[in-house]
């Protein structure tokens, strides 16, 4: 059998007794980082005397070797407890994970999936935006036209969206969103539910310069859906589902968005 288990992503009081006995009880973990889930479960033993299987193996599954791995797969590796944990969080989200459970769909073997912790859900309802449709659009591409087009899909996506981002390139996405949609309101949480969680909302240029000092971390940034896109009585999504070519599609979103339309048509190609 496979479970997937979330793992906290800050804190690690959050992690749920469920998991804990998913851990404890696997003859096999596959690891996004063998290091980080180790020193999870070494946590686990000292903090909280938890007995784990003895002998328990450790195989690296991560995003670069994923597919080669479940290419290799036998049904019958699944015959053992198999447990599969990403660095922290959701496993699927961002991470490693949904191959595995289309192999056991595929195969018609037994998985289950533990709720717990997840970034994206937390710093949504931190941001306090009350229109309960939202988009996750993951990590942008780190630059030129794919992220440009990406972004903007991302603000003419017609919800409240939530992006990961980097501290490295956190001032960049700042920059680009107060260029594209100055009044547009954003939410930014840094290190969720760690020491130095913060929260900071406004617009993407005061957020800014109040975080000059204060870059380092892991944030997540969530995206008000603009007045606009919340009273249109027709959705991106809504265009997307006629059966019209890419061309009219982004002349049509661009309308109701404000997306530029040469840029709005490569999105939609990418799409």
């Amino acid at each position: 059998m496979l479970t997937l288990v979330p793992t906290p992503i800050g804190n690690i009081g959050d992690i749920s007794l469920r998991a804990i006995e998913a851990l404890s009880g696997a003859d096999t973990l596959l690891c996004e980082d063998t290091r980080i889930t180790k020193k999870l479960i070494h946590i686990l033993k000292e903090r909280y005397q938890t007995a784990f299987k003895p002998e328990q193996n450790f195989i690296s599954l991560h995003s670069h070797n994923e597919k080669e791995f479940i290419s290799n797969l036998e049904p019958s590796f699944f015959e053992q407890n198999v447990v599969y944990v990403s660095d922290a969080g959701m496993p699927g989200i961002s991470d490693p994970g949904q191959e595995l459970v289309r192999f056991c769909q595929k195969n018609a073997l037994t998985y289950d999936v533990l709720p717990g912790a997840n970034a994206l859900l937390t710093a949504f309802v931190a941001s306090g935006f009350v229109e309960t449709k939202m988009l996750f659009w993951g990590f942008l591409p780190h630059k030129g036209k794919d992220r440009e087009a990406s972004l903007l899909g991302a603000l003419g996506s017609g919800f409240t969206t939530i992006l990961y981002e980097s501290p490295h390139r956190l001032k960049k996405l700042l920059d680009e969103i107060s260029c594209e949609e100055p009044t547009r309101e954003i939410f930014l949480a840094k290190e969720l539910t760690k020491k130095y969680q913060s929260y900071y909302f406004g617009v993407a240029d005061e957020i800014k310069h109040s975080i000059d000092a204060n870059i380092r971390g892991e944030w997540v940034v969530v995206i008000r859906a603009s007045e606009g896109q919340n009273s249109s009585a027709i959705s991106q999504n809504d265009i997307l589902e006629l059966d019209l070519p890419k061309k009219v599609q982004a002349k049509l979103i661009s309308k109701i968005t404000g997306e530029n339309t040469k840029a709005c048509y490569e999105r939609l190609l990418k799409l």
